[in-house]
């Protein structure tokens, strides 16, 4: 691996924990459905630039893509359902924090 490649795979790397740290931030502390949401979405994101910078400083771009296409592919099927759920909560009960759920009996 080249110099070049290698300062790309550490740039990289330290923006994919740093969006994992935002993303885990956004999941564990909030209590709105919605920017739940936004912290996977982040996480997401994450996951994709790591696939992509690996792939393009082990000169495999061709699996990288197709592996980053999948990942965002199923990234988006998750948010569409998710986001229904979050619709259907707001309009059941007219909020969307997290703490009107734990009281939920089903």
């Amino acid at each position: 691996m080249s110099g070049a490649n290698l300062h790309l795979l550490w740039t990289a790397g330290a923006f994919v924990v740093m969006l994992l740290v935002i993303g885990f931030y956004c999941i564990l502390v909030s209590r709105n459905l919605i920017r739940i949401l936004i912290g996977l979405e982040i996480l997401a994101k994450a996951i994709t630039l790591s696939i992509i910078a690996v792939g393009y400083a082990t000169k495999n771009t061709a699996l990288s893509q197709a592996l980053a296409i999948t990942v965002i592919i199923i990234e988006v099927f998750v948010i569409a359902i998710a986001a229904g759920l979050v619709i259907n909560i707001y309009q059941k009960h007219d909020s969307l924090s997290t703490e009107n759920l734990e009281n939920l009996k089903g």
